[in-house]
């Protein structure tokens, strides 16, 4: 889509000439601009475009060389914004839809400076060519000398100032080819570096310019409306194959959604009456009649490009500590330059011998910029963000980066954390026959439909199978006590629903009975008017991988605890579904009590992680060191009170976000360390008397290089960097495409590389193969998982009896016509314990020919035989 990148905002207003007030049309736009090389142009840029009348606000992210700029479209144009950047030389362009930023090929400055160059090198045949050698200097400094005299004009001293001093220098004491090489081996290295940061960045464009439509068709009458116009309880139509515009619920139709641009995850999730849907997502196959719940501009995509910006723009502890010694640095070194020169000259009087302290001042002058260290820890901390968003993982800013990399202690929260939070009623009983159960189901319900707590949701849904229809705006008085229950007054009755806290909250003097068959599951009680009238229990089950997750963080040395509000019997049944992975367990708490333990645990154990969702999470996520959010299932307070959201239930990258922040840190180390290194030994030669100007200068921006190349390792994933096999072992690259339910999301996987995210998991839809979908007249079968194990019994027993006899195969004897199993996936991280199989018809079954073709690796069908012959695994 062609056009700038550019965001409407909301705005407040102006004057106009006569006094009237107009509101004005804020908005931002994005731009790249290539000139800035390390944070010095920062406050470049704010100079130049701050004052201009109707900029409000100005971000400079250094890493991905981008500038945001808000500003009020009828006072200036984006137009104008760029041709004040250009200026000052800063080659700033205006951000396509889709653009990379950055071009690929070397500017014609570039270009002209190294034929020069490459000419002047004949001077011992020709001497007069050894002034080419001045001219690439002359050539190729021309977009240097504008940035400097921006940088002049704003009272700093930047890399391109130093760059033209040693250039002068140089060419001053007659070394031309060492003044060219110098412009020559600096401009290369900076487009370089370009290239490798637009590279780098490319990933967190996407992010910030999500393919939200624009325009949204309204169901009921098929009229087309802009998506800013559409407000909460419009019901839009979504299609096959488009984008879901706002967040909302489905009310009509049945279709699969790919929600990897928001979770990582590459894999379709059903959606029907009443699922979740959010903007950004794609409908996969199927129409379907979406309700909006937010406007456009609160939608769960808007506010992840807002976290992004925030946290591409946020500065960490150790950059801001960097910043500041750099800030200093610099002086330092120039004073020391400038009396490598003096104090020589007026201690000698003359000029003789003065030319090897110049040269030793030259490369001192060189040395004091500190691109390469002050861009160790933002293009390490930026590309470790936009890693983390790839496997949808949204942490706002380097300081939660560092601080997860610190972590010693995890807490968790139980319901919709460690458990699903999908509640089913175990038992709903009358306490002494004082009310109708019908009644009874009428006051829970009615109440619980205010609630957003997962238990309520389960409440309605079993009041419904009971033929109750809720009536919420019956309900009065209601309140939500956190950690205890709700109250409300429904019919004159004053109701409270919750757990043993809330009895004596409502001054009920009944004695706390259990419900002795239901052990381990969540009881609640209802009270009304001071009399229990009513218990009930809810199970609820760990998610897939709590247990792994958990034990993944012991083995990094972490310690992991729960903080529940749930009763300690309920706390005690997950502790056991965990198998008695966690090392503390903490129930009955209520907001405060949590906020305390985790203060306590940061005492005692160290930098502490709490993972939460909901609204009672909230004090004790601000109150860690991190709070991470399970963002699309947990509360909208939790997510942004917390410091970090993850934006799917896999709980297993819980751990991962901790390695990634282990990685991260020690990046930044070694980042650090190479910039200091190379700095000092640069001195350190030059104060042996052996000054090469040019070698300073390939020092310093041959570091900047090295050092965003080696901050981009952390875009790759650390399991596959290691060889980590992929579905069980790298000869299964079909067993990806095996775990899709059906055949449109199988070709929209197969045909769309990039929804795949590369080792996002350790099962199958983490592969980093290009799958091919299966062969057509393929039958895919779904098999619960606690059939794996028959199955293969049965294979087993299948392969015995093809062994004794002769030609009858592996698939079942002499009808075998269609291939076994050809792939078998684990369960794919969404919860749903099933295995897929794919079975082909155009594949031979196994058979003494076929296991005779085995003998022929080059044989093109022996790969399908083999699998068969194998049970359904390559050999």
């Amino acid at each position: 889509m062609p056009g700038p990148a550019v965001e409407a905002a909301a705005g407040g207003g102006d004057h106009d000439g006569g006094g009237r007030r107009k509101a004005a049309a804020w908005e931002k736009t994005y731009l790249d601009v290539l000139g800035i090389c390390c944070t010095a142009e920062v406050a470049l840029v704010e100079r130049l475009l701050l004052p201009i009348d109707g900029v409000r606000a100005v971000t400079v992210v250094v890493p991905s060389r981008t500038v945001i700029v808000e500003h009020d479209t009828a006072a200036v144009s984006h137009l104008h914004i760029v041709k004040v950047l250009n200026k000052a030389g800063l080659e700033a362009s205006i951000r396509a839809y889709g653009g990379t930023g950055g071009g690929r090929w070397p500017s014609p400055f570039i270009v002209a400076c190294g034929a020069l160059l490459a000419a002047s090198l004949f001077a011992p045949l020709l001497p007069p060519l050894r002034w080419l050698a001045l001219a690439a200097a002359c050539v190729g400094a021309q977009p240097m000398l504008l940035r400097a005299l921006a940088a002049a004009g704003n009272l700093t001293v930047d890399i391109n100032i130093l760059m033209l001093i040693a250039v002068a220098g140089a060419a001053a004491l007659g070394n031309y080819t060492e003044a060219g090489a110098i412009v020559f081996l600096f401009t290369v290295a900076e487009w370089l570096e370009i290239l490798a940061c637009a590279r780098a960045s490319a990933g967190m464009r996407s992010l910030m310019s999500a393919a939200v439509p624009k325009h949204v068709v309204l169901a009921e009458t098929g009229q087309v409306v802009g998506a800013r116009d559409v407000g909460v309880g419009t019901v839009v139509a979504v299609r096959a194959g488009e984008v879901v515009p706002v967040d909302g619920v489905v009310v009509g139709g049945h279709s699969e959604v790919d929600e990897s641009s928001l979770t990582g995850e590459s894999f379709p999730v059903p959606k029907q009456p009443p699922s979740e849907v959010w903007a950004g997502t794609v409908n996969l196959d199927g129409y379907i009649s979406v309700r909006t719940t937010a406007l456009a501009e609160d939608s769960t995509v808007a506010r992840m490009e807002r976290l992004v910006e925030a946290a591409q723009s946020s500065r960490s502890k150790t950059q801001r500590l960097i910043d500041a010694c750099a800030k200093y640095y610099t002086p330092a070194v120039i004073v020391v330059a400038a009396g490598v020169v003096l104090v020589p000259l007026l201690l000698l009087g003359a000029r003789d011998g003065l030319k090897p302290w110049l040269q030793l001042s030259l490369v001192l002058l060189v040395s004091a910029c500190p691109c390469a260290l002050v861009l160790s820890t933002p293009v390490a901390t930026f590309c470790a963000l936009l890693r983390a968003a790839r496997m949808g993982l949204l942490i706002k800013g380097g300081d939660v980066l560092e601080s997860l990399g610190e972590v010693r202690v995890a807490a968790f929260d139980k319901t919709g954390t460690i458990t699903r939070g999908e509640f089913s009623i175990s038992a709903f009983h009358v306490v002494g026959n004082k009310v109708e159960m019908d009644q009874l189901l009428y006051w829970v319900s009615s109440m619980e439909s205010k609630s957003s707590h997962p238990m309520a949701a389960a409440l309605v849904e079993y009041s419904r199978t009971k033929s109750i229809r809720p009536e919420p705006e019956h309900v009065t008085e209601f309140h939500i006590y956190h950690g205890e229950g709700i109250y409300g007054v429904i019919s004159g009755k004053h109701i409270y629903i919750g757990n043993r806290k809330i009895m004596a909250r409502s001054s009920c003097q009944a004695p706390v009975q259990e419900m002795d068959d239901h052990k381990g599951v969540s009881i609640g009680h209802v009270i009304c008017d001071g009399d229990l009238v009513g218990l009930f229990s809810l199970s609820d089950d760990c998610r897939t991988g709590a247990a792994k997750a958990i034990q993944e963080l012991r083995s990094m040395g972490i310690k992991s605890v729960m903080l529940t509000g749930d009763s300690a019997a309920a706390a005690k049944h997950a502790q056991e579904q965990l198998g008695g992975a966690l090392e503390e367990l903490h129930s009955e708490l209520l907001p405060e009590d949590k906020v305390r333990l985790v203060a306590e645990l940061r005492a005692s154990g160290g930098a502490t992680l709490m993972v939460g969702d909901g609204m009672n999470d909230a004090p004790a996520l601000a109150a860690a060191d991190v709070g991470l959010a399970m963002g699309l299932s947990g509360s909208a307070a939790a997510v942004e009170i917390s410091h970090a959201a993850l934006m799917s239930g896999d709980i297993l990258r819980v751990p991962r976000a901790v390695r990634l922040g282990r990685r991260a840190r020690r990046t930044i180390a070694a980042n650090v360390a190479f910039s200091v290194g190379a700095k000092a030994a640069v001195l350190a030669l030059a104060v042996a008397w052996r000054p090469v100007l040019w070698v300073a200068v390939l020092a310093d921006v041959g570091t900047c290089l090295l050092v965003v190349l080696h901050s981009m390792l952390l875009l790759r994933d650390a399991a596959a960097a290691a060889g980590r096999p992929c579905c069980g072992g790298a000869s299964e690259p079909k067993a990806c495409c095996a775990a899709a339910k059906s055949p449109a999301a199988r070709s929209h996987l197969a045909g769309a590389p990039s929804a795949k995210r590369p080792g996002d998991h350790h099962d199958c839809h983490g592969c980093q193969k290009q799958c091919k979908p299966p062969p057509e007249h393929s039958v895919v079968i779904t098999i619960p998982a606690q059939a794996v194990a028959e199955h293969r019994k049965e294979a087993a027993s299948a392969h015995a009896m093809a062994a004794g006899e002769g030609e009858g195969g592996c698939c079942g004897g002499a009808s075998s016509v269609a291939a076994p199993p050809a792939a078998i996936c684990a369960p794919h991280g969404n919860g749903e314990d099933e295995v897929c199989i794919i079975i082909s018809a155009r594949t031979p079954c196994c058979s003494s020919k076929a296991r005779s073709r085995c003998g022929s690796p080059k044989d093109a069908g022996c790969k399908d035989a083999a699998v068969c012959c194998s049970g359904g695994k390559e050999r």
